[in-house]
């Protein structure tokens, strides 16, 4: 089990490595500070722009691809952790770490994002084919509400639906699935108290139906 654990540490450290944060020191600026307090790509938009933006969402994106995919297959057997864990498992539970790392981020005083670009990155790590519904699944609840944060949560849901509806309910998948549901709802607390009380921000640049 050496193994496992040597690769939960490494990709609970990559995750830790939150890209608006990281970037904002170069910058001196903490956005936990500014706009929503958020340290996503979108609370990075609203405050420091879009270049910035894209750079975050970038480092988060990509630092769960690698979490995904190229952590799990490292060799490690000249350090005297020969392969014990089944792959699947084994990536499932990487991915799980840098997930959990850029929520709860070790360089950061573990305050860090929500883990939705991370999460995404992920996906396109475990299951690229399922990121298109998933995508649209977000796209279309924020074109019809406004809402970012709910936009994010039914994409989260959608991806262990999709598993259902492809006949892949057995999968080890739909268990991180629905286990990541779980974490981003949690993160996303915030956001379904203010939309229940009505005083969540809405994204005017893709709600259709706002007010002219």
């Amino acid at each position: 089990m050496l193994e496992l654990s040597c690769k939960i540490l490494l990709c609970y450290l990559l995750g830790s490595i939150v890209g608006s944060l990281a970037l904002g020191r170069l910058r001196g600026v903490d956005i936990r500070k500014l706009g929503s307090g958020n340290a996503g790509a979108t609370n990075a938009l609203r405050t420091q722009g879009i270049a910035f933006a894209l750079a975050v969402f970038f480092i988060d994106i990509g630092k769960g691809v690698l979490a995904a995919t190229v952590v799990p297959g490292l060799d490690l057997t000249a350090l005297g952790m020969p392969p014990q864990v089944d792959r699947l498992w084994l990536a499932i539970v990487c991915a799980t770490a840098v997930v959990v790392g850029h929520v709860y981020p070790a360089w950061h005083g573990f305050r860090g994002g929500k883990g939705a670009a991370t999460l995404a990155g992920v996906l396109i790590g475990l299951k690229p084919e399922a990121l298109p519904p998933v995508l649209a699944v977000w796209l279309l609840v924020v074109v019809l509400s406004g809402f970012v944060g709910l936009a994010t949560l039914c994409a989260v849901a959608a991806f262990p639906g999709y598993l259902v509806l492809t006949r892949q309910g057995a999968s080890p998948l739909l268990t991180f699935g629905i286990a990541m549901f779980v974490l981003v709802l949690y993160t996303h607390r915030g956001n379904v108290v203010r939309m229940l009380r009505g005083t969540e921000h809405r994204t005017k640049r893709f709600w259709l139906p706002r007010t002219r």
